[in-house]
């Protein structure tokens, strides 16, 4: 890991989680890796993401998935970098990519129930967007 811990901005708060999820089955399939491609590609929110931070994020998520609290880890990471008002969009981001290769395997489960409570995502509100995710990727 080449930048310290602490140097995350909120987009790479947003991609850490979106990797997160993706990475949460130990497998990181095509289709989540388009979704965030295109996540990153299209959303006025990495309107002027840097594209190079994307593999040291990925890396940093990597390395702290290896680490026995590295999931606690990355929570504070994120909620360090991440404004409350973007919360949702964490959570929104990370159910797109969970839900991008058309099922949701019980890690990617898990992961976002953790990104839930730790992200203080009203259950109304989680079931909307999860219902939203759902609706975008019926086939």
């Amino acid at each position: 890991m080449t930048d310290a811990p602490h140097s995350l901005t909120a987009q790479d708060a947003l991609v850490a989680l979106m990797i997160a999820v993706s990475a949460s089955d130990s497998d990181i399939g095509t289709a989540e890796l388009v979704k965030i491609q295109s996540a990153i590609n299209m959303l006025p929110v990495f309107a002027d993401y840097d594209l190079d931070r994307l593999t040291t994020i990925s890396q940093t998520v990597f390395d702290l998935f290896d680490q026995e609290d590295g999931l606690d880890a990355l929570f504070g990471l994120v909620r360090e970098a991440l404004p409350e008002r973007l919360y949702e969009t964490a959570y929104a981001l990370a159910c797109d990519v969970a839900a991008a290769d058309g099922s949701l395997e019980e890690a990617e489960l898990r992961l976002l129930e953790e990104m839930r409570y730790e992200l203080n995502i009203d259950r109304l509100h989680a079931a909307a967007i999860e219902r939203g995710a759902r609706a975008r990727h019926l086939t």
